[in-house]
């Protein structure tokens, strides 16, 4: 993995950390504080300027009450795991909404491929 790819990595792992964070609806403080690490640490993890290493970030997990799986399929760039995500949130929507947003994603990648192959 090049410098690049571990920027992108820290930087979607510390915005999924974040989004779990705020949904679990804790500050950075707490968090810290469960941890035992100070503030700046939290911060500077959920700015991507640190990866977790596997045992703070189960630990994270924990405190989230969520998978570590969830932090690190948030966080991942592959097709899979991005299709898993769209699916878990689709999941709870009626069914009128879901269709409303295949659409939107369908209408999005249509142009985005149009927009691919008018650069070429």
């Amino acid at each position: 993995m090049n410098k690049i790819e571990q920027k992108r990595l820290a930087s979607n792992i510390g915005r999924a950390i974040a989004k779990q964070r705020i949904r679990s609806r804790l500050t950075q403080e707490e968090v810290a504080e469960r941890l035992g690490i100070g503030n700046e640490a939290v911060s500077r993890i959920e700015r991507g300027r640190v990866i977790p290493n596997i045992v703070r970030l189960l630990q994270m997990a924990e405190i989230f009450n969520c998978e570590a799986s969830v932090l690190l399929g948030q966080a991942s760039v592959h097709l899979d795991d991005q299709s898993s995500r769209v699916r878990h949130l689709l999941a709870p929507l009626e069914t009128s909404d879901r269709q409303l947003l295949i659409d939107i994603i369908e209408n999005l990648s249509n142009r985005f491929n149009k927009n691919n192959t008018d650069n070429y």
